[in-house]
Order: C-alpha cells, then structure tokens, then sequence
C-alpha cells in the first residue's frame, strides 16, 4: 500500500531557477518514470494551466500527482485570502485524484532568502501560532470534508515550524482529524533531531513521507559558516538516499510496521549540473526498493 513518487524539484529548483532552468518538464517526467517512479509532486515548469494535458502527458508515462506545495502566510495575509487560494490548489489536486495537499507556514520566513543565514531564524510569535493552528484547522476542515484530501503538513528549516517541539505544538494544537503530517527525516536531521526517534513519534499521524539524505560534512558547514538554506542545497546538503550518511533502515522499518498508507516520495534537492537529476532518481529508486524493501 506504499507508492513510490518524486518530486521534480530535483531536476528544476522553484527557489533557484538557476539550478535546472533549461531542463523540461518533459524531460523531468519521462525520466521520473524511466527511474521506475509512479507519482509525482508538482513544479514551476509543469502547464498547470491546462489540466487535461498536464494528465494526459502523465498518464503516457504511467505518472500521477500525488501532492503539492501549498505556501500558507497566515502571518502576513488574511485568512480569506489564503483560503481562497488553498481551495484552487485543492480542486487542482482533486482533479488529479490525489489525496494530500503539504506546504508549510511560510510567511516571515527565511528558506527562500540566499543571503540570510539558516541559524539567524527566530521562533513565531504566539499571535502568529494561533493564526496558524486555527487556519490549518479551518482549511483541513474543508479539505477533507469536502475533498476527502487531507491536509499535510511540512515541517522545514527555515519556516515558522523546524523541529519536533515545534511539530509537537502544532499537532498537540490542531484537530488530528484534519491535520497531520508530512513527515520529511532530512530536515528533521537539519533540524537537530533524531529524524527515527520522530518517525517513532510521528507515524500514527503522518499521512506524507518525504525521503531524502542528508552529508552530515555539508550540514556542518551550513552552519559552521553561517550559511543558508538555498547554499546548503546547492553545496549538496541533501541527496537521494542510500547516499548521504543517515541510517534509513530503521526509520524504514518503523514506516513497514506501521498502518501507513499512501505516497513515499523523494525528494532530494541538488544541484542538477553536478549531480544528474536521472541518475540519482534512479539510484534513490534501486535503495528504496532493494535496501529499504519498498
């Protein structure tokens, strides 16, 4: 009941156009499904504008959309307005059967500024934790009522939610009918955390799992030398697994015991130019499958 996907930030970073600008969404999925992958996540690049081609050009390759990104900023907007834009992504997602939507919180944050160093982050405020807990409530109210889609929520450094006492407030603070997790084990491990010790914590309410690697040398320079989020992606902090230096067997272990249901997905941002985006799909793919049993 476990499915393998990709995310296509690995050939196109949304962030950093840069990184893989002239690779094409065409290229992006073909691969994707050579690498051995059924799902997918949704890119900058993918014609989001005509759904029924965006589905055919999927299904040629025996592809589907198993979630996106969704970027809240109940910090800096009205609830109607994020609401309103969750509800198009919503009926978007539906429309390709998926059955999770993620993103983050990520109004005020800093994951997406080159220049501000990931350790200069500050904790929210209590003000903007209620906006945040009472709209991720509302929103996975009718995203699964109405959708049957649940909400799922990513934890990632440089946002208003890192770690797992931050994770812990947001679950402890959130309906667990209509919020949950999209557990991620390389920013857990950014994060300073035992990414198994979460997983353990986690699984009975993590409804999306992100895989990826972490180099722990890459991971101390980011933070040794002040670096942030977007250079530690392009210095190579993340990659598939089985190629950094976590130990993903346990945490594997703990997802096969479990009553988890739904996408495993890698998502491994690197610098397409050094490490070919085909190449590590299918060498993440071959781990998964003949190391890790899925």
């Amino acid at each position: 009941m476990i499915k393998l996907g990709i995310a296509p930030i690995n050939w196109t970073n949304d962030d950093m156009p840069e990184l893989g600008g002239d690779i094409s969404f065409e290229q992006c999925i073909s691969e994707m499904a050579l690498a051995g992958y059924k799902g997918c996540e949704v890119g900058t690049k993918y014609p989001v504008n005509d759904r029924v081609l965006l589905k055919e050009k999927l299904a040629l390759r025996g592809i589907t959309i198993c979630n996106q990104w969704f970027s809240y900023e109940f910090s800096t907007k009205t609830f109607e307005q994020v609401k309103n834009n969750f509800i198009k992504q919503i009926d978007f997602l539906n429309f390709f059967g998926a059955k999770v939507v993620g993103g983050a919180e990520v109004g005020n944050s800093i994951h997406g500024q080159y220049n501000i160093p990931l350790v200069t982050r500050e904790a929210g405020s209590n003000e903007n934790w209620k906006k945040l807990t009472q709209g991720l409530n509302e929103l996975g109210k009718i995203s699964f009522n109405e959708y049957g889609i649940k909400l799922s929520y990513h934890h990632h450094m440089g946002t208003m939610v890192e770690n797992m006492l931050e994770v812990d407030r947001l679950l402890n603070e959130t309906d667990e009918k209509y919020v949950n997790l999209n557990y991620d084990c390389g920013h857990f491990y950014m994060a300073g955390d035992n990414p198994l010790n979460a997983i353990e914590n986690y699984i009975s309410r993590t409804t999306h799992i992100h895989f990826k690697d972490v180099r722990e040398s890459i991971k101390q320079k980011v933070f040794n030398e002040k670096l942030s989020f977007l250079e530690g992606v392009k210095l190579g902090m993340f990659t598939v697994p089985g190629d950094g230096d976590l130990d993903m067997k346990p945490i594997a272990k703990v997802v096969h015991q479990s009553k988890y249901k739904g996408w495993l997905v890698v998502e491994a941002e690197q610098d397409p130019y050094k490490a070919n985006p085909f190449e590590y799909a299918k060498k993440g793919y071959e781990f998964l499958t003949k190391e890790l049993n899925f």
